[in-house]
């Protein structure tokens, strides 16, 4: 272990834990309000490390869903760190074993990708730790706090918290929203078929964890289709 790659790692993901703790806070309250007990949300952010998975999965678990609706839903909302990995694969030294690439793979997430590939240097198995265990810190610790709140605080302020979390995800997806089409269609066709697989009888039957899918494939399709990057620009196509 190289001490100083080590502690160059944990100071670059210092701003990474901050953005995670609040949050994976959300998520343990989100998951202890749906039925979890505290513990288990702490070990699905210790063993995960995908927020929009792990709300996914909660409610997929909370509700009754299948495992193949489980590990379905899993692999389609977090399939992009297959990508970031293999890009990411091409970075690291040489000399890096096996094992610590399999941890280093199990520890990518969108924000710890974005700092590690703007590295000038070859990524050592040091830097990497110290790059991740901050933010898995803070992504677990988050959670804990949230969990273990939420178990211990009324009712009342409980669900106040539960519901600013879905004032936390509009504020995250209207700037964006305003700034691109393609956002913008994708968030509004994505409430519109999640709407109606919930409330027309024909598209009820079909489960959440299965509406999950389906919504998201629909989506995603959609929106590159109509919304193409120009390869030389890097931009959508006007």
């Amino acid at each position: 272990m190289n001490r100083n790659e080590f502690m160059l790692g944990i100071r670059n993901g210092i701003p990474i834990c901050l953005g995670y703790f609040s949050v994976s806070l959300a998520f343990g309250v989100t998951a202890v309000l749906s039925g979890l007990p505290a513990w288990a949300a702490v070990v699905i952010s210790v063993t995960n490390l995908t927020s929009a998975g792990q709300f996914a999965g909660a409610n997929l678990i909370v509700s009754g869903g299948t495992y193949v609706e489980v590990a379905v839903s899993m692999l389609i909302i977090n399939i992009r760190y297959f990508l970031m990995s293999l890009s990411l694969s091409q970075k690291v030294e040489e000399r890096m074993t096996l094992g610590q690439r399999l941890a280093v793979a199990f520890g990518i997430t969108d924000e710890i990708f974005a700092v590690a590939i703007q590295q000038p240097r070859p990524l050592s198995a040091s830097y990497m730790a110290g790059l991740i265990a901050t933010p898995v810190l803070g992504w677990s610790g988050g959670t804990l706090v949230g969990a273990v709140a939420t178990s211990v605080l009324p009712p009342m302020i409980s669900n106040a918290l539960g519901i600013a979390l879905y004032g936390m995800f509009i504020a995250i997806i209207i700037p964006p929203a305003r700034e691109k089409r393609s956002v913008l269609f994708a968030v509004l066709l994505a409430a519109a078929l999640s709407s109606a697989f919930y409330y027309l009888p024909m598209l009820k039957a079909v489960s959440s964890g299965w509406s999950i899918i389906l919504v998201t494939l629909a989506v995603s399709g959609l929106a590159a289709l109509l919304f193409p990057i120009d390869p030389e620009r890097g931009e959508e196509k006007q």
